[in-house]
């Protein structure tokens, strides 16, 4: 659960990246972010990693106050949250199986445990057979499918997505789409931020739109459900 009261984000340089932002996602459900370039979107998931704090307000994820979070809990948090970046960002020395392991290395999961997660997260974007090979030999989608096995892999309550379709076509960026709603039907909370509106405007999922760092639409309406 994402939980935005009166939330806003201002630089040293003075630049208000983020002004009253106020809406709640409920657990389980899945929204897209839209806005304009330099609307506040990256700011927006920054927010809720933790990379940034906001300047007043309260940020509420998975039931944790990120606003007033100690130092020493934030990695705990982050295990919780899944990220996706548009262009991938895998390590091109290591191999598919690797780049996946990471996050389970890094959170000191046992040997066969990791392979058993691995492998699983892998079959889910269907990259089982591309284990031993390196990301360098893949094509732009397989990347993709690749930095979403390594986001879920640690079967994380929320998944983030950071303009995950921006380099691909039509036709793949589909598929990407279906894949986050996949892991959307088994619970995961997911939010993705993108500029494709045409695709996202045949999904019934509701949209949050930011302009000029205030947030001009919220589709969770008052009154409905989702998720």
């Amino acid at each position: 659960m994402l939980q935005f009261t009166n939330i806003c984000k201002r630089y040293p340089s003075g630049q208000e990246a983020l002004a009253n932002i106020t809406f709640k996602m409920p657990t389980g459900s899945m929204a897209f972010l839209t806005g304009h370039s330099g609307a506040g979107k990256s700011t927006f998931l920054k927010l809720i990693t933790v990379i940034e704090k906001s300047t007043r307000g309260q940020l509420i994820v998975n039931g944790v106050n990120v606003s007033r979070i100690a130092r020493w809990r934030i990695p705990y948090l982050r295990r919780q949250i899944g990220v996706i970046f548009q262009d991938h960002q895998l390590l091109y020395d290591r191999t598919v199986f690797d780049n996946v392991a990471l996050p389970l290395v890094i959170a000191g999961y046992r040997h066969r445990e990791i392979g058993r997660r691995v492998r699983a997260a892998l079959d889910k974007v269907s990259l089982l057979h591309k284990e031993r090979a390196y990301p360098i030999t893949l094509s732009g989608g397989e990347q993709q499918r690749v930095g979403i096995a390594r986001a879920v892999v640690n079967k994380p309550a929320l998944l983030l997505a950071d303009e995950p379709t921006g380099n691909l076509d039509p036709e793949l960026s589909r598929e990407i789409m279906a894949l986050f709603q996949a892991f959307n039907q088994v619970g995961v909370t997911v939010l993705v931020a993108t500029h494709d509106i045409d695709l996202i405007n045949t999904l019934p999922y509701p949209k949050l739109t930011l302009k000029n760092g205030c947030l001009a639409y919220n589709g969770f309406a008052e009154g409905r459900h989702y998720g």
